[in-house]
This record gives structure tokens, C-alpha cells and sequence, in this order.
């Protein structure tokens, strides 16, 4: 016991100690090894969805008819299935324009690992198979359209107004703490 008192007073190990405390708490902010284990679910509904009409049983009571549902929504414009690249990772993408002219990237049924500094990136690069397509996705121009809202589930990611939609080819799960995609979609023209 004496001897161990000894080793621990001297000043190069509680030096050593010192540096591997904070090295094991950088680690574990940079690499978030929890992520690993967590997992969110995200369901958001299709902005400017039409639902189904519920069917009445005749006019309301005051004799006025029911006004006709209207058959407009969201618009595809392109669309595309994810495939995975650093992560496990599948769902499809749509890109699409609303009733009001805005555009938005939905990511439906989204299944891929959680991960540190996840976003969705609106890409001009080529989707690529494999490890050739883990880090093209900063090499172009891209726009991210915010964080990940969750790794699993149905998500929609608004487009700013200034972006044209239609110079981008393909969306990206990127994570911008290691610069890799986690998985991509090529957008194809409807």
C-alpha cells in the first residue's frame, strides 16, 4: 500500500492520469459511443396532405352541400431509395413541391444507425456503391437541410427558398463530425 502511495504522489503520473482523463472525455464527446445503443423514432405527417374524405350520410342539417375535397397536394418531382455507405442504412427519398410552391426532401421509413452530427445534405454528386461513395458527397455543391430528426421513421426537411431544387441530384444522411455519408439516394426525375 505504502508503495502504490508512493508511485501515485509522484508528479509524472498524476501528469499521465491527468492527460488520460481528458483524452477518454474528448473521446467520448467526439465519438458519442452511446449513439450506438440509442435510437429515435421521427414520424412526421406530409405537409399539405389530402386525407380521404370521411363519407356523410346525406347534407349537413342546415341543406347546404359539402364542398367537393380537393384532389391537389404535394407534387413528386423525384425520387429515390437509400442505400448504405459508412452505416447500415435504407428508406426512400422524395423530393416534392407543395401546394404553395415551396419544396421539401422527405425521408420515408428511414432505417439507419444513430451517429454523431447526423444531417441531410441536397447534393449534386453521384450516388456511388461501396466505399467510393463514403466521402464524395462535400467534394460538389451541397446544401444541408438541417440535423437528422431521427434515425428511424418518416421525416420532412424544408428547402430553402433561394435553392433551386432541380441542380441536385441526390441526398446524402451525412455526418459532418467525420465527413462520411451514412447512406445516399439518387433523385430521379418523375
Amino acid at each position: 500500500m505504502r508503495r502504490l502511495r508512493s508511485v501515485l504522489g509522484r508528479p509524472w503520473v498524476i501528469g499521465a492520469l491527468t492527460v488520460a482523463v481528458a483524452a477518454g472525455g474528448f473521446g467520448s464527446y467526439w465519438f458519442q459511443p452511446w449513439k450506438l445503443w440509442q435510437e429515435e423514432t421521427v414520424n412526421e405527417a406530409l405537409p399539405g396532405a389530402v386525407s380521404a374524405p370521411v363519407p356523410s350520410t346525406g347534407e349537413p342539417a342546415d341543406g347546404t352541400p359539402s364542398p367537393p375535397a380537393s384532389a391537389a397536394g404535394p407534387l413528386t418531382l423525384a425520387s429515390g431509395g437509400l442505400i448504405s455507405h459508412e452505416h447500415s442504412t435504407s428508406g426512400t427519398v422524395r423530393l416534392l413541391r407543395l401546394t404553395d410552391g415551396s419544396h421539401i426532401v422527405r425521408v420515408e421509413n428511414l432505417a439507419t444507425s444513430n451517429g454523431p452530427d447526423l444531417r441531410v445534405w441536397l447534393s449534386d454528386a453521384p450516388v456511388k456503391s461501396g466505399t467510393a461513395g463514403w466521402h464524395v458527397f462535400d467534394d460538389g455543391e451541397y446544401v444541408s437541410l438541417g440535423k437528422l430528426k431521427g434515425n428511424k421513421g418518416s421525416q420532412n426537411y424544408e428547402v430553402p427558398a433561394d435553392v433551386d431544387p432541380s441542380r441536385y441530384t441526390s441526398v446524402s444522411i451525412w455526418c459532418d463530425r467525420f465527413d462520411v455519408s451514412f447512406g445516399a439516394a439518387e433523385l430521379t426525375r418523375v
